[in-house]
């Protein structure tokens, strides 16, 4: 492994600090706020590709998981799992991916460098944000 897999995995172990707000504002994004003052707004589409859940809709290029086509993904609605987190159901019938309080600042915290990642990997694949058009 890496010195990024090593950061990475580091970064993800480090425990939030406590949620003090959750607001759906469907169908667009999930604003989150902590207890350090933290605010993230977190849009439908970044949350849907960084669905914690194994999915059926994943394409795996080359050992990288891959999902393409969600720009205009909305969220319905949010289930609360336990004290810890929060199930999204999206409107492509998504809703198997539980976000954990954790995962959510950790969305927040890399949201730039993940997005940028991700849409490297799409354009290295030839895939778009953009669902498919329908023939």
């Amino acid at each position: 492994m890496g010195i990024m897999g090593v950061i990475r995995r580091i970064s993800t172990v480090v425990e939030a600090p406590r949620l003090t707000r959750l607001s759906l504002q469907a169908p667009k994004c999930v604003e989150v706020e902590f207890a350090d003052g933290s605010v993230f707004k977190l849009s439908a589409e970044f949350l849907r590709i960084h669905s914690p859940a194994v999915d059926g809709k994943i394409r795996s290029i080359g050992g990288e998981k891959v999902i393409s086509g969600r720009r205009h993904v909305g969220i319905m609605s949010a289930e609360p799992v336990g004290n810890y987190g929060v199930r999204l159901i999206f409107d492509d019938l998504h809703k198997t991916g539980i976000y954990s309080w954790d995962f959510f600042y950790h969305l927040g915290s890399n949201k730039f460098t993940l997005m940028r990642n991700y849409i490297k990997t799409l354009k290295k694949h030839g895939l778009s944000r953009d669902p498919p058009r329908r023939k």
